[in-house]
């Protein structure tokens, strides 16, 4: 068994952001446990934390609507690591292994902007009932899909350089889904609600506000440094066979 924690990069891809990997990258950290089963297969614990943002005016699609946000993001995933080599930490022979992996993970979120909750404004009518749509909950599941590199580095020091993907099942990670359902010139400054929901007050009811047929994305990536702690008696073989 390995313990040990993450850290790196976190982003995400949305109606703020359709699909430039890596942009505005926040900072993410973490707890890993990793169950070696053999020098193939593994299953792993983590615990991430990170901010994932975007902003209408850096991405190509309907960059005047003047929208952003922030959110901090926490995920725990449960996945299952294919080793492509033969490897195992502390070994003097396969030191090194390209791997893959995949699971599922549960994350919390809530969207934010300029300090105030985006779910709790309703900023798509989701609090008046608008057009049937209903508030969305901060808690969500994901299909985490990653890749990367294991390094042994010592006899119970092990380094892995990844980057995964959250599939995610949700389309409010960054508060835009649908339409606009306020007429922006008829709301006044000083509602802060209908600014958070149309901030350049110049859309009608029925615009196009996000594209609810794309559900949002979120990434992490970096590396981890583990410390393997020996499960087994120390005279069983390490070295197993396919």
């Amino acid at each position: 068994m390995e313990v040990g924690f993450a850290a790196g990069g976190s982003y995400y891809l949305g109606d703020l952001n359709p699909g430039k990997h890596f942009m505005n990258t926040n900072f993410s950290y973490g707890l890993v446990a990793r169950l070696n089963l053999d020098t193939r297969w593994s299953v792993k614990l983590s615990g991430m934390r990170g901010k994932i943002k975007g902003d209408a005016a850096s991405s190509n699609y309907l960059p005047d609507r003047g929208l952003q946000f922030t959110t901090d993001l926490t995920d725990i995933s449960g996945v299952v690591e294919f080793n492509f080599m033969p490897y195992f930490t502390g070994s003097r022979m396969n030191v090194i292994s390209p791997y893959i992996y995949s699971g599922v993970s549960v994350f919390f979120f809530d969207p934010y902007s300029n300090g105030v909750s985006l779910r709790s404004m309703g900023t798509e009518g989701q609090n008046v009932g608008y057009d049937g749509r209903k508030p969305y909950g901060s808690v969500s599941v994901s299909i985490p899909l990653g890749l990367g590199v294991k390094v042994s580095l010592a006899k119970r020091v092990g380094l892995q350089v990844y980057w995964e993907i959250h599939k995610t099942f949700n389309d409010y990670l960054d508060d835009v889904s649908t339409t606009y359902y306020l007429d922006g010139k008829s709301v006044s400054k000083d509602d802060a609600a209908a600014v958070l929901s149309d901030p350049t007050l110049s859309h009608e009811p029925g615009m196009q506000r996000g594209n609810a047929s794309n559900n949002d994305w979120f990434a992490f990536f970096g590396l981890s440094l583990t410390y393997k702690f020996n499960l087994l008696s120390s005279k069983k073989c390490r070295d197993l066979e396919h």
